[in-house]
């Protein structure tokens, strides 16, 4: 394969950036511009295909993956590894300015989009409380817990301080699962029970 230099200028992702516009570009022509070059007989563009293709050609899976998994592709040296992870936190920093300063929670789909650039490319799990006041408009969010891939622990005296202390009126429990999986644990229900006891 080619190396970018030698390709025609239209199949270029840099030039055809400023040509024609970002949106334009695929996902791996757009990491191609980050790292900048290939590898004798494969294309930075190549390299990222495969990439990608490896992590289910899904950038939210691809965020979650550490420098030194990266670096295990060929081309692939720890200055463009960290170049790419800090390109994926890029994108999480945006989605959390684009969230607006005082959301008001209407649904649990609002709930969501509030702790999505937060929690969506976290390895661990971890447990947060969101904070709201009598209009169910966000005053904040603590992290409760954080612990291994499998589970995390929360101490109820723990919420009911930080509610406290907030001067909250509502609470919502937040947590992830960095396996995946939606449904909720025997762990996660007894926790819901014993935080709604206690409030």
């Amino acid at each position: 394969m080619k190396a970018i230099k030698n390709w025609a200028p239209e199949d270029r992702p840099r030039e055809r950036l400023l040509a024609n516009g970002a949106d334009t570009l695929s996902k791996a022509e757009l990491l191609a511009i980050l790292i900048g070059s290939g590898v004798p007989g494969r294309s930075a563009v190549d390299i990222m295909r495969t990439m990608l293709s490896d992590y289910g050609d899904s950038l939210m899976s691809l965020g979650k993956a550490s420098v030194q998994d990266l670096m295990r592709y060929d081309g692939i040296g720890e200055a463009k590894a960290v170049t790419i992870v800090a390109a994926c936190q890029l994108a999480n920093q945006r989605l959390k300015e684009e969230l607006p300063q005082r959301m008001h929670i209407a649904s649990s789909v609002d709930i969501f989009e509030y702790f999505r650039p937060r929690m969506q490319d976290l390895t661990v799990e971890e447990c947060h409380l969101l904070l709201l006041d009598k209009g169910m408009t966000v005053k904040g969010s603590v992290l409760l817990s954080r612990g291994g891939i499998a589970g995390t622990s929360v101490d109820v005296r723990c919420l009911l301080r930080h509610a406290l202390l907030g001067q909250a009126t509502s609470v919502v429990l937040c947590h992830n699962h960095p396996s995946g999986r939606t449904n909720p644990s025997r762990e996660d229900d007894n926790l819901t029970q014993q935080a709604a006891e206690a409030c």
